[in-house]
């Protein structure tokens, strides 16, 4: 009974007052006479992640992190303990500071792990060589620290970084340990879109969690839960339990990551109110897309606007249709201080590679095995075996297949790919999902097709992942491990 009803028999002390129940999962409203008080919903506001000034280094913008453990307070008068990043010294007590980078910066960013306990950093989107990809090769002691060092080779987009230790993902990242890093360029530079951080360029990390009776983060899957992935009935965004934001009557971007072990979300402004897809995974996308629903799974990113230009003194609702959570309130009540954007006709041009029938293919089959084991091609994840080889520079189709009822997703490491048919179709893959991604969404007895071309980067030794980013089936084997090397 470790679900809802035990949450609220534990923390609902005798003689407390049980005001309402959160009606799909999107938190419990009470208050306690013992003291013990869960946050109604949308009366804290939602914090914004800080971002770090990087230092100039030998011409390198240098990032220093601190991986510790950490107190944070999800409920009023209770401490709970997490994991967390942060400059040293300073108080972030849950998730990790913003990194911001541009395309073609040199960049070196030191995690000193003082978990007390091995972890890893993986810049999940990030184009970087093996052997700074913070996989789970690049193991970080405790006591030391690993530099990830390497150029910014991409275009602007939103990415994520988190722990990737073999077995233990999941563990870490629900304890906390996550944090965007954001990439600018001079084609973001020039276009008329909400730019400032915190204000009208909002970020949004939105995960779901289990609270045991007192108060602390419950990761304890079964072997169910393991198949189907961990799901919480306490919803937050970028820490904060149901938070309120307030915004300007202007254009807003929300950069969102669904930062969830497992939850795919279905994300839909309570009135209908349409909103605009910019961004994918790795990049804008040409056109902006019109959009009233976005389904995110985990790991995966989008940037919208939404225009509240007509909307002053309105409230808006950011719910998950799949769950009917309500996630968010939008308050557009701020003085406008940002200036007025448009949204421009053209974001970008992507270059897609050439394909045909005679370009080599590589198919991947996502499957279990039974006793908890997840497999793809009918191995488990051995860090010792190397599944794939991928010559450099050469242009490949990779089919994945789900022959699970149950949704999977599918990430890569190192590069982007673009998708180019649903289910034997080209006609099946919405316009949102043709840009670069490194995340997709393949449903039960479903499969899909991406086009993809390693480039920059071959090392004969170290490797780089393959997996379902579904963390649990990940940590369950649903992994592999490709070399790119030069042909």
């Amino acid at each position: 009974m470790k679900r809802r009803d035990f949450l609220i028999a534990s923390l609902v002390a005798p003689g407390a007052f049980l005001l309402k129940g959160c009606g799909g999962g999107g938190g419990i409203n009470m208050v306690s006479s013992s003291g013990i008080s869960v946050p109604t919903k949308f009366i804290k506001q939602l914090l914004i992640p800080s971002e770090i000034n990087p230092e100039i280094i030998n011409n390198k913008k240098t990032f220093d992190l601190d991986i510790r453990p950490g107190q944070h307070t999800f409920f009023d008068g209770m401490l709970t303990d997490t994991y967390c990043a942060d400059v040293t010294g300073g108080n972030n007590q849950y998730l990790a500071p913003t990194l911001r980078m541009r395309n073609g910066d040199d960049v070196q960013i030191n995690y000193t792990n003082n978990l007390g306990e091995e972890t890893t950093m993986h810049g999940h989107g990030m184009h970087v060589p093996a052997d700074m990809d913070g996989g789970p090769h690049q193991k970080i002691a405790a006591g030391d620290t690993w530099k990830a060092i390497y150029t910014v080779k991409q275009k602007s987009c939103t990415n994520w970084y988190h722990p990737h230790l073999m077995g233990a993902t999941a563990q870490h990242i629900y304890k906390g340990l996550a944090g965007l890093i954001i990439i600018e360029d001079s084609e973001s530079d020039t276009l008329n879109l909400p730019k400032t951080y915190g204000v009208d360029d909002i970020p949004l990390i939105i995960q779901d969690r289990v609270f045991d009776g007192s108060g602390q983060l419950d990761y304890s899957p079964s072997t169910m839960e393991i198949m189907h992935g961990y799901k919480g009935d306490m919803f937050m965004i970028n820490g904060v339990i149901t938070p309120f934001v307030s915004v300007e009557a202007k254009q807003i971007r929300f950069r969102i990551l669904n930062a969830s072990n497992s939850r795919i979300y279905n994300f839909v402004l309570d009135t209908g109110k349409t909103f605009t897809q910019i961004a994918t995974d790795n990049a804008f996308l040409e056109n902006g897309v019109s959009l009233t629903s976005l389904r995110l799974s985990p790991s995966e990113r989008a940037e919208i606007v939404v225009d509240f230009t007509s909307n002053a003194d309105q409230s808006f609702i950011l719910k998950d249709l799949d769950s009917g959570a309500e996630l968010m309130k939008i308050n557009v009540d701020k003085p406008l201080v940002t200036t007025i954007t448009t949204m421009p006709s053209v974001l970008t041009a992507l270059t897609k590679f050439s394909y045909d029938s005679n370009t080599p293919t590589r198919s991947f089959v996502l499957d279990g095995a039974g006793s908890g084991l997840l497999q793809i091609n009918g191995t488990s994840m051995d860090m010792t075996v190397i599944d794939e080889r991928v010559p450099l520079n050469q242009v490949e189709v990779w089919e994945v297949k789900n022959n699970m009822p149950m949704a999977h997703n599918f990430h890569i490491h190192a590069t982007h790919f673009w998708v180019i048919e649903r289910d034997g179709s080209s006609a099946n893959v919405p316009s949102n999902e043709q840009g670069y991604k490194d995340v997709v969404r393949i449903d039960g007895d479903k499969s899909l097709k991406f086009v993809v071309k390693m480039v920059d980067y071959a090392d004969s030794v170290n490797p780089y992942m393959f997996h379902c980013h579904i963390l649990e089936h990940e940590d369950a084997g649903m992994m592999g491990q490709f070399i790119v090397e030069q042909v």
